[in-house]
Formats: structure tokens, sequence, C-alpha cells
């Protein structure tokens, strides 16, 4: 096991004493969203954030306000809207892809892939529409998509560690939704997750993918201890696109926050960058994407033309002599990948592990030996029982609780969500 990483931030902000046990969304009648906005930390603009005990009756002893029925039929609902964002972002990047073989052929990959893994994929559906302990859709910008979800612990013991999940797929298909395994997951082991939705291509192109998901990473450092979460104890996360997105985020962050720039959290707040498979140098990743289908001429629209290239790639502004006097400020950094990610090779970790660790940043990178893009983030959670990488986040997480490290240790294997054929057989036609 990796050792825990250790660092100082006395200018975090302040835990308040709100906990999961005394907040509850609060709904209009005619919304199911909850809408809280930035202010706790005094960085932006302050709305006070609204609040609801749970369970409690009106005065004169009535139906409460929302009735199990309406309340189901609003989950109903709801879960209606997801499907059909979800097929609209399908019709759009087929729109965008065209029709050609190469396409089809992974199209139909893509299908049989998606059956394979039905069995664990309705399993988290289901938690995911109707968990009591999910809180989908709160908004935390203006700008279309700027919702993200809350997977929140069974218990209310204390305030949780924090983790701000950026959710991959080619910056065409993310989706917030797509990181709630990984949340279900974590949130068993007492951790709060925040998975962030953003605008993709083409509804938005790389520098409102980042703006999104700085705007969000902002809403969670103000106002997450208003539903039990340490603002002291908040990780950054992303993985595939999300990990690149997230780095562009933290690094331009880091960069204002070293010029003086007005900003509307700090990189301080931030313990840790966890990147999953990710790709942070553009210069490197466009053949190689252009290869696997996703063409050059696309690639080019998502970022903003080939003159954008080093403004998006981490690893390039690493050179600049300004950001590399910023990457004194950011947090420790680990990268995970599979040693068999042909989506994005693991060369791309390393290098960016290599230049960060030469402009000063503590940087680290784990290789997971024979492991694939999708093994990592759907195949290993899927299956249950013991997962390295999960077990490698969840102890850096918890590296300064020795409590929650011996529950770690006790804890119950996780539960197989798909038959081992199955998966094998995802293994094999997996078009990532």
């Amino acid at each position: 096991m990796h050792s825990s990483l250790e660092i100082q931030h006395p200018e975090r902000c302040r835990p308040t004493t709100s906990t999961v046990s005394e907040i509850e969304e609060v709904i209009p009648d005619d919304s199911d969203r909850t809408t809280l906005l930035n202010g706790s930390y005094g960085l932006s603009s302050p709305e006070p954030v609204r609040r609801r005990v749970p369970g409690k009756l009106p005065a004169d002893g009535g139906p409460r306000r929302v009735s199990r029925q309406q309340s189901f039929g609003r989950e109903i609902g709801h879960a209606a809207a997801e499907t059909y964002l979800i097929t609209g972002l399908s019709f759009k990047l087929l729109r965008y892809l065209g029709v050609g073989y190469r396409w089809i052929t992974k199209l139909l990959a893509l299908t049989c892939y998606a059956m394979l893994l039905m069995p664990g994929f309705l399993q988290v559906a289901y938690s995911y529409f109707f968990s009591s302990q999910v809180r989908r859709s709160v908004v935390y910008g203006d700008q279309p998509r700027n919702r993200l979800d809350l997977y929140l612990p069974s218990n209310n013991d204390g305030m949780k560690p924090v983790v701000v999940f950026v959710t991959g797929g080619a910056w065409i298909i993310g989706y917030k939704a797509w990181g709630s395994l990984l949340g279900m997951q974590l949130a068993e082991r007492d951790i709060i997750v925040a998975c962030v939705d953003y605008r993709n291509f083409p509804q938005g192109t790389i520098s409102d993918m980042v703006t999104d998901v700085s705007q969000g990473i902002s809403f969670v450092c103000n106002n997450i201890s208003a539903f039990g979460g340490d603002p002291n104890r908040i990780y950054l996360m992303g993985q595939s696109a999300g990990a690149h997105i997230a780095a562009c985020a933290l690094l331009e962050q880091a960069t204002k926050e070293s010029k003086g720039e007005s900003i509307s959290w700090r990189v301080n707040q931030i313990k840790a960058y966890f990147g999953l498979s990710g790709g942070y140098n553009l210069y490197n990743l466009v053949d190689h994407f252009h290869n696997r289908g996703l063409y050059r001429s696309i690639f080019l629209s998502i970022m903003e033309g080939e003159e954008s290239f080093e403004k998006f790639s981490p690893e390039v502004r690493l050179k600049d002599p300004i950001v590399r006097k910023a990457a004194s400020l950011l947090p420790p950094i680990m990268l995970f990948h599979g040693s068999s990610d042909y989506s994005i090779p693991a060369d791309a970790s390393k290098t960016f592990t290599e230049a960060l660790q030469a402009a000063g940043a503590k940087a680290e990178l784990i290789l997971y030996t024979g492991k694939t893009h999708t093994d990592l983030f759907l195949q290993d959670p899927l299956r249950g029982g013991k997962d390295e990488l999960f077990d490698d986040i969840v102890s850096v997480i918890h590296g300064e609780d020795n409590d929650a490290l011996t529950k770690d240790s006790l804890a119950p294997p996780r539960k197989r969500l798909v038959p081992e054929l199955l998966l094998k057989l995802a293994r094999e036609v997996s078009p990532f």
C-alpha cells in the first residue's frame, strides 16, 4: 500500500456545524432540483443555503408537503428526463462523427459492450434514481448542465472527506451519472462524492468545460459543509477526458492565484489531485485519437484549434516560467494508469508526472499491470471484491484518520454486480 500524503493547509475554509442529518434538499413545488449558490467561504457572491430538517411535520400535525406518491412520481419524471438527455447526447455524437465504417463498427462494439454489462448498469441505475443517499442535479452555476450529483454516506457521525469527481467521455459524451458507481462505493466508506457535470462538445468547447468544472469545484469548496462534508478534506479526481479537464482547471487556478487575480476558490483547499487514465499533452494525443476514430477535425474543434493546444496541455504549460512558478501551489498529485490502456497510453501520465516533478510539484505515478482504459473504472468495480485502485484512493483519503483505516480493514468485500464471463466478454469487445 502506498504511503499517505501529508500536507498542511492553514488557509482552508472552516467547516460549519451542519451535518447530513440536518439537511434535506429544498425543492419548490414545481422543481426537483436543489439550488445552492456559493457563499460560505466569502470568495464569491453569497446567497444563503436553504435548508429543511427531514422528518418534521407541519405544526398542525398534517401530512408532509410532498407525499410518498408525489415523490415517486418525481423520481420517474427525473429518470425520463435523464434518459432523454442521454439519447440526445448520443444523436449529437453521431451527427458530428458521421456514419463512416469506423464509427459504425465502434457503435456496434459499444452496444455489445453495454449489453454485456447491463446487469450491473441496471443495479447502479436503480440506486442512482431511488437511493435516499443520492442528491441529483444540485445547481452550481447558470450555464446549461451546471449541475452536480452528491453521494452521501448513510451515517452522519461527523464531517466527511469529499471527492470532487469529473467524469470522462471524450469531451463529447461526458455525463455526471457516469460517476455513480464510484460515488456509491466511496460513500460506503464514509466519503462524500460530488460528480460534476459540464458542457460537452458541441454545446461547448474546452474553455467552457474548464470554466464549468472550476465553478463546480468552487461550489463544493464553499458549500459542502451544508451536506456534512469537511471543507478541510476535499480531493479532486478526474477520469480520462475528465482528468484532463480537471488538471487544466487546477493549473489555471494556481496560475491565477500566483498572479493575484480574483478567485472564488483556492488551490490549497484541495488536499490532493487524483488523475485516472488521463491525457495531459494535446500535441501527443491528436494523431493517436485520429487513428482511433476521434478525427483530427473534430478534435481541433473541441480544443479550439491547434493554436490552443499549449493553453490546454498542462504538461506543456509547465514549461512557461510563470506557470512553473505557480506549480509550487499545487497539491500532491497522484496519477493512475493501466499499462494496457490503448485509448490513452500510459506514457501520457508518465511524461506529465515527470514534468510536474521537474517543476517542483509533488507527483507520483501508479501503474496497474495489464489494466485497460475501462478495467480500472468499470470492469474492476463491477467485479466486486478487492480493487487495487479503489484501495489506493481510499488509503490516501483516510491516511490521517486511524479510525477510518481500521473500519476500511474490516469492511466486507464489495458486491459483485456482473458475472465474470460477461466481464471477460465485455473486455474483448470494448471499443475503448
